[in-house]
């Protein structure tokens, strides 16, 4: 993909080569960019950025601080910061009444405050840069109700989708692009529980999912990790504000 050679991302919760944010920091790889990868799995993230060639932050991107020193880190290692990947995530199977304030506050400080913080310390970088490219990992369930669970998920998820064509509109002027890439099923450790054969509740929640997947399979995390790349290299040099979909059909519907 053009213009991404020696460009400067930094990818969080890419400590797991066969989650989304691995998948998208090996893609960058390849195409030449200098990737710092971000996560709070220090011994996976340290042997996988060894492995791509990349430099790991211990991160948690719920806290102002560390998202000062990732970045700092970026550019005191490569120079400058030019793309950015909004990936890590976490969530909960809780319905509004089952769902704690707890897990509640927690996935929203991960999933949707850590994405503004993310813009907020990236933005200066990517200024001095003379531009860059923000990709914010939402979900099908930012867009669509899904089952009546995850209520937390759904909230933050939902967010990000806002917030990135609110960003988007607020930079459009100073080359730097935001847009929110919205996965539907990947097979990823993050629904490694729906897989457990010994967990007849968990399969057929998975049998569902495959029957309500137009294309009768889950996504690949290299699916998605193209996709964040496309985002982030010039191809996409006019795509700003918008959402796009790898979900295998699922929102077709």
């Amino acid at each position: 993909m053009r213009g991404l050679k020696d460009k400067v991302a930094l990818v969080t919760g890419g400590a797991h080569p066969t989650g989304i944010g691995g998948a998208a920091a090996k893609r960058l790889v390849e195409e030449g960019v200098k990737v710092v990868i971000t996560d709070l799995a220090d011994d996976e993230g340290t042997a996988y950025a060894k492995e791509l060639g990349a430099v790991y932050v211990h991160h948690d991107v719920s806290k102002e601080a560390d998202w000062q020193a990732a970045i700092a880190k970026a550019v005191q290692t490569y120079g400058g910061l030019h793309i950015l990947v909004n990936n890590a995530g976490v969530g909960t199977f809780a319905d509004v009444e089952e769902e704690t304030l707890e897990g509640y506050n927690k996935v929203i400080a991960i999933n949707q405050t850590g994405v503004w913080l993310g813009m907020k310390f990236a933005v200066p970088e990517m200024r001095k840069a003379g531009g860059g490219s923000i990709v914010n990992i939402s979900s099908i369930f930012g867009a669509v109700g899904g089952f009546g669970a995850s209520v937390a998920y759904h909230s933050a998820k939902g967010a990000v989708r806002l917030m990135s064509k609110n960003a988007a509109l607020r930079y459009a002027k100073e080359n730097i692009r935001v847009n929110s890439v919205h996965p539907g099923f990947i097979d990823t450790p993050m629904i490694a529980l729906m897989k457990d054969p010994t967990n007849p509740a968990m399969a057929q929640t998975m049998g569902a999912i495959l029957s309500m997947t137009p294309m009768g399979r889950l996504g690949k995390p290299e699916e998605i990790g193209s996709l964040i790349t496309f985002l982030a290299s010039s191809d996409a040099s006019y795509c700003t504000g918008a959402e796009f979909y790898a979900d295998g059909g699922w929102t077709a519907m």
